[in-house]
């Protein structure tokens, strides 16, 4: 087995808040990665006490230990107890039903011998390879299908499409938005690899247009993660206003993070 993880902040001055894992069992057979990319907070606050990269340790920590100590658990089930454990570390001290509390982005997989599970949850994506070469990419496309009109401002999302029926939904506070969660099964031997990217890594692809997703892997392959994050910064740089990236973009650099395994 091959695994790569690579995690950078958009701005070295600035927290990480993203949160990436691979985990092991101690049998040696099978594994699992997380990759969580955190929502960063408005300036007008969120209702909570604590930071993003708080949030998404505590509950990229939870899912690391649920995805491998309980392997007979769907990953739904374990996103939902993830996040009420993480949701009761600060219930008595933070307003959990404010718009913005804390949340973040969801990929998660587990292997084992005879089936690859998956779980995406948001905008950041699962690339899978078959033993044949094929790419497929696993994504919750529903926030890019709403229209640019109603993403306009962020009073606007909050109040009707952030984890709402219609809009979007991210893992914050609320078990149960871990059922709204793309997720599916697929027999071990269908999967030659596979790799996680939040965001501001798929850029490459989604922003940039520099290849498919077919073509991402084979740049991962081939060059590792860094050079995946390393071409975006450089994309992100000579971009700096906006002319190639499609429909332009909310931050000039952005935390990407990048799991790789060839399993």
């Amino acid at each position: 087995m091959r695994t790569e993880l690579v995690s950078e902040p958009g701005l070295a001055d600035h927290p990480n808040e993203d949160f990436a894992s691979v985990g092991l069992p101690a049998s040696g057979q099978g594994g699992s990665l997380v990759v969580l990319d955190g929502v960063t907070p408005p300036r007008t606050g969120t209702g909570c006490l604590h930071s993003v990269p708080w949030f998404t340790a505590r509950l990229g920590g939870a899912l690391t230990e649920l995805t491998v100590s309980l392997p007979d658990v769907p990953l739904a089930d374990a996103l939902s107890r993830a996040i009420a454990r993480t949701s009761a570390a600060h219930a008595e001290t933070c307003d959990l039903s404010h718009p913005r509390t804390p949340q973040a982005t969801v990929v998660l997989a587990r292997w084992s011998p005879v089936r690859v599970e998956y779980l995406v949850l948001s905008d950041s994506a699962l690339l899978v390879e078959g033993p044949d070469g094929a790419v497929s990419a696993v994504l919750d496309d529903r926030l890019a299908r709403l229209p640019r009109s109603a993403l306009a401002t962020d009073a606007m999302i909050d109040a009707g499409l952030r984890n709402k029926e219609g809009g979007f939904f991210t893992a914050a506070a609320d078990p149960s938005v871990a059922a709204r969660a793309v997720t599916g099964v697929l027999p071990r031997d269908a999967v030659r690899t596979l790799a996680a990217l939040t965001d501001g890594a798929t850029r490459w692809v989604e922003m940039f247009r520099e290849g498919d997703w077919a073509d991402c892997l084979a740049l991962l392959r081939k060059q590792g993660a860094q050079a995946l994050v390393d071409r975006v910064r450089d994309l992100e740089r000579t971009d700096a206003a906006g002319g190639r990236a499609h429909l332009g973009r909310s931050k000039t650099h952005d935390d990407a993070t990048v799991v790789y395994a060839e399993l």
